[in-house]
């Protein structure tokens, strides 16, 4: 049988405690203090035979809006820069933004000079930042075995989804690094069904936990931080040594970025993040 410490899954991977840790406390991050803004766009449309000027005029406004939106929604993103792995969580949730319209001034708009076929709209929208509930989503419930841990103590993952989806376990350590738990090299499929509980790791493996090395505190405060998604999704970029886990450290933001880009094509109905925090303290 074999058997891995959260040290070895924690310096195999670096772990996991900034992912999680800061994602409770974001969670309850009022948003109120993001600002809408203005920006400028512009959209066209293309007039064939069945089409009349009004159609053509509606759908180039509409090209434009749609055209702000997404520039809006970049700006929103873009204020909140990844620095590091302590932004994972804050940037987990504003990967979910969406934008909505509540001014419009119109800069000019009228038929291509070139192309008579062609009208354009050139456009000043005031966006605001929405959020998209995800109750009528995916959802998943995490937890483990014990949350106060004292080195060497057994230590299992449990996790639970409404729907069908693919799972990715994180774990984040003390010093900020990202080890990625599950798919891994030995466990691939990552696929669970809905409404049935699975445990992290299987029979064959043990995690026990243990204080990073250099650790000079008598109690560390790390995390467990699971996404699920509709389809298989490839989250990790590659180039990254395949191993029992694979390990990010904890100061590139390669993977990070990576992560959040790849989530932000989601539609928030088709993604969902849940985490944990656990202590370990020294004998």
């Amino acid at each position: 049988m074999k058997q891995f410490s959260f040290k070895n899954f924690l310096l195999l991977t670096s772990s996991l405690f900034l992912f999680a840790f800061v994602a409770l406390f974001l969670m309850s991050f009022s948003y109120a203090s993001e600002k809408s803004v203005w920006v400028e766009a512009t959209g066209e449309a293309y007039m064939s035979e069945i089409d009349t000027p009004k159609e053509v005029i509606a759908r180039a406004k509409a090209d434009a809006q749609r055209k702000a939106i997404e520039q809006a929604v970049g700006v929103f993103l873009k204020s909140h820069t990844i620095v590091s792995n302590s932004q994972l969580a804050e940037d987990l949730i504003y990967a979910s933004v969406r934008g909505k319209i509540n001014k419009v001034e119109i800069i000019k708009e009228g038929w291509d000079e070139k192309d008579r076929n062609i009208y354009k709209v050139s456009l000043r929208a005031f966006v605001e930042p929405i959020y998209p509930e995800k109750e009528h989503g995916l959802s998943v419930k995490l937890s483990l075995s014990k949350a106060d841990l004292k080195e060497g103590d057994e230590v299992k993952i449990f996790y639970q989804a409404n729907k069908d989806c693919y799972v990715y376990i994180f774990s984040i350590a003390a010093d900020g690094s990202v080890t990625l738990l599950l798919p891994n090299s030995i466990m691939k499929d990552n696929f669970i069904r809905g409404q049935e509980t699975y445990s992290f790791p299987s029979e064959s493996i043990k995690l026990r936990a243990m204080l990073l090395p250099d650790f000079n505190g008598n109690v560390a405060e790390e995390s467990i931080k699971i996404i699920a998604t509709k389809k298989k999704e490839n989250l990790i970029s590659l180039g990254f040594q395949e191993g029992m886990f694979q390990v990010y450290d904890a100061k590139s933001t390669g993977m990070i970025s990576d992560l959040i880009r790849r989530l932000n094509q989601l539609e928030p109905d088709e993604w969902t993040e849940a985490t944990v925090v656990y202590r370990i303290k020294k004998k």
